[in-house]
């Protein structure tokens, strides 16, 4: 995988936007994290098909009823 890079843009009204690029899944979610906590209070998180790359790993969580009957 190549190297991270950021895309960091600050509009008018102050907000702050973050794009990681070059690194997936869990790496992905630590660069994140450490430019939060930086910048300030994250409003929103999307993750783009890059994450699911290879080497990403995701958690999945399930919740599974049983049925009675």
């Amino acid at each position: 995988m190549s190297q991270p890079e950021f895309d960091i843009t600050i509009g008018k009204d102050g907000t702050v936007t973050v794009k990681v690029t070059g690194v997936s899944g869990e790496e992905c979610i630590k660069l994140s994290d450490m430019l939060k906590e930086i910048i300030g209070r994250e409003e929103s998180r999307s993750l783009t098909g890059e994450f699911y790359g290879p080497g990403a790993a995701v958690r999945i969580e399930t919740q599974v009823r049983s049925r009675t009957t």
